[in-house]
């Protein structure tokens, strides 16, 4: 009888063991996170942000334009040891007291890894991440700067790049600034430092991304839509999109 149950067992199908959300509220909640991250979490809400991105433990992210690497710590710690970050900074913005802020995140979360690159060819390896975040920086695949020495970007050629980095069924969050429809999009990144929504959607759904959701977490009704982002009747309280795509997984 026994051999028989046994045999039973084996016999059956295997069940597939479900992946867990990442532990995104103790990761927001560490003490030891700078307290300069710490003030912008409140217009931010980046535990919130994450559960609805579906961010899960044990998985490899990708921290595009990670500027001070808030969102990479964040995601290093709910990830957790089993999972990684990679932290990509266009290198131009590659300063000193970059290195230095960088060098502190991965300092206090090991799976942290900082990777520089000229934004024009990010490189990437392909079909490694499980998932992505571009926090309040797609629009800058629309800007130049001679002053920060940043390059004009083809959006079609930089989405390329991040798709086939993803793995296949891998998530990608999209957070930006509002910008009011139409207009030239350039020219309204240039002077505003914002984004139609619809022109965010278009240039994904082309590279071969799939709409799989928005949030309205981070929409402000009151923001005034003709002010620049850096504007400081605006500035931290700009109405924001949050989308979420995934790559196909076949």
């Amino acid at each position: 009888m026994k051999a028989l149950m046994m045999a039973m067992a084996l016999a059956l199908p295997t069940m597939g063991v479900e992946a867990a959300p990442a532990d995104v509220a103790a990761a927001v909640a560490a003490t030891d996170r700078p307290a300069e991250a710490v003030k912008l979490d409140e217009s931010r809400r980046p535990a919130e942000v994450l559960t609805f991105l579906g961010l899960e433990k044990g998985e490899d992210a990708l921290d595009l334009f990670t500027g001070t690497g808030y969102y990479a710590e964040i995601m290093g710690r709910a990830v957790g040891p089993e999972g990684s970050v990679v932290a990509w900074e266009p290198a131009n913005f590659y300063d000193e007291k970059a290195k230095e802020t960088l060098a502190a995140v991965t300092a206090r979360v090991p799976n942290v890894r900082v990777h520089v690159a000229p934004a024009t060819a990010p490189a990437l390896p392909e079909n490694s991440f499980d998932f992505a975040m571009l926090h309040l920086n797609y629009h800058d695949a629309y800007w130049e700067s001679e002053k920060y020495k940043f390059p004009r970007l083809d959006p079609a050629a930089f989405l390329g790049a991040i798709h086939a980095a993803m793995k296949p069924g891998g998530t990608v969050g999209v957070i930006d600034h509002v910008a009011t429809p139409g207009g030239d999009t350039r020219e309204v990144v240039e002077a505003l430092h914002r984004i139609d929504p619809a022109v965010i959607r278009a240039d994904f759904e082309r590279a071969g991304f799939v709409f799989d959701g928005e949030s309205d977490l981070l929409r402000n009704p009151d923001d005034d839509h003709a002010k620049s982002v850096f504007d400081p009747a605006v500035r931290g309280k700009t109405d924001r999109v949050v989308y979420r795509f995934r790559k196909p997984a076949a």
